[in-house]
């Protein structure tokens, strides 16, 4: 799925440029309880995303490629959906050095190898 090219980002946020959490690329979502009637009222990106998280967790920018919504626009939707306790974020103090992210680096890089 990917985000559809004629409509502008800031219609897909609202004009919100950031949402009520600041979340960083490296930052793991994962999903909560899954609601199939909540996911048909969501727009195309956002249900793109709120699928995603519950079958996988993964980080901000994993997201935001697999599901092809840019980056900030999948900050403000995460955001938003977490809002709503609709999605689960990790703490958001965990080092960027983390062993296990920097694992996740790693596999990463050798899948695009």
């Amino acid at each position: 799925m990917t985000a559809n090219p004629w409509v502008r980002p800031y219609v897909l946020t609202g004009g919100r440029t950031r949402g009520r959490r600041h979340l960083l690329v490296h930052t793991l979502v994962s999903g909560g309880r899954y609601d199939a009637a909540f996911a048909g009222r969501l727009l195309p990106e956002a249900r793109a995303l709120y699928e995603r998280v519950h079958t996988t967790s993964e980080s901000v920018a994993e997201l935001s490629a697999h599901c092809g919504v840019s980056l900030g626009v999948t900050r403000v939707l995460l955001a938003d959906l977490a809002a709503g306790d609709r999605i689960v974020i990790a703490a958001e103090d965990s080092s960027p050095y983390d062993p296990h992210v920097l694992e996740r680096v790693i596999d990463g890089l050798r899948e695009l190898a």
